[in-house]
């Protein structure tokens, strides 16, 4: 059923790409300059006396505002100085005496290298990777592992677009965490189709389809179970835990179904793939002995 899978993830990869290139990410302030405040209150408030309250505080530029249960986050695109964080403060604990907050604040310079550096820490990880792969099977091993990582990371950075999720340093840490788990089961079946090949005999395409799919069965089950079991973590800290990695949470699911996904569906059909086209450039070119 490889070609099925194929037209599947194509589909959600195509689609992933037009809505990143219309709409793009909703970057947090780890990723752009501004200023983050996050309000933890006693009581709920609603943005009717909210937006009034903020008017006052002589900033010119608009805030984006969520509002949350006895929490609101105000978001502004430009950095808030001293005295303007005081105003929003003093203006925020005149509907609520009791509020608490926690600012957070980036200018350009910090801005770009943190981006910078999240690139960085994604294309390093992916390249050791291809090398440590490379060397524990073959090249094509490694192209098909690569190629179900980029996926999976995709996935989620499409849902995230598709949907206007705020993308901060968390969500880097979730895509990282995603590509170890993802490697960790692809190596595990790329490891069964290595034994196999070293203990059978195969002459024919047929015979190296059914030495793959017999490889992805035998490791079945333990895929499912480690990838439910971290679910099951991951899901529950989406739905209980934290305002604060909310956004690592639901990152870490979507990816661990991903995941899951493409080690049995998309990694080991490639390297079947890739290794028939071998088998035909042999038949075509026979060394002469």
């Amino acid at each position: 059923m490889s070609r099925f899978f194929y037209i599947f993830s194509i589909a959600i990869t195509v689609a992933g790409l037009i809505f990143l290139a219309t709409m793009g990410l909703n970057y947090s302030v780890d990723f752009k300059a501004g200023s983050n405040v996050d309000v933890a209150l006693s009581k709920n408030i609603t943005l009717e006396q909210l937006k009034p309250a903020l008017k006052d505080l002589g900033i010119s530029h608009e805030p984006d505002i969520t509002l949350g249960e006895n929490r609101v986050n105000i978001r502004y695109d430009k950095e808030l100085d001293s005295n303007q964080d005081e105003a929003l403060k003093a203006a925020i604990t005149k509907l609520d005496d009791k509020a608490s907050f926690e600012i957070n604040t980036v200018d350009t310079e910090m801005a770009k290298e943190l981006a910078r550096n999240a690139i960085y820490s994604v294309l390093i990880s992916c390249l050791g990777i291809i090398i440590y792969v490379s060397i524990r099977f073959e090249w094509r091993f490694a192209l098909a592992a690569i190629v179900a990582l980029v996926h999976d990371a995709f996935i989620v950075v499409a849902v995230f677009s598709i949907f206007r999720l705020e993308v901060d340093l968390t969500f880097i840490v979730a895509v990282l965490t995603i590509i170890g788990y993802s490697i960790n089961d692809t190596i595990v079946i790329f490891d069964r189709i290595r034994e196999n090949l070293r203990f059978g005999k195969q002459k024919t395409y047929e015979d190296l389809k059914a030495l793959v799919n017999k490889s992805v069965a035998q490791t079945l089950m333990r895929s499912l179970y480690t990838a439910f079991t971290v679910f099951i973590a991951a899901f529950f800290l989406l739905v209980m835990g934290g305002e604060s990695i909310k956004m690592f949470s639901l990152a870490m699911v979507i990816g661990l179904l991903f995941g899951a996904y493409s080690s049995i569906f998309i990694a080991s059909p490639l390297w079947l793939l890739l290794k028939k086209r071998q088998k035909q450039t042999v038949k075509s070119n026979p060394t002469k002995v």
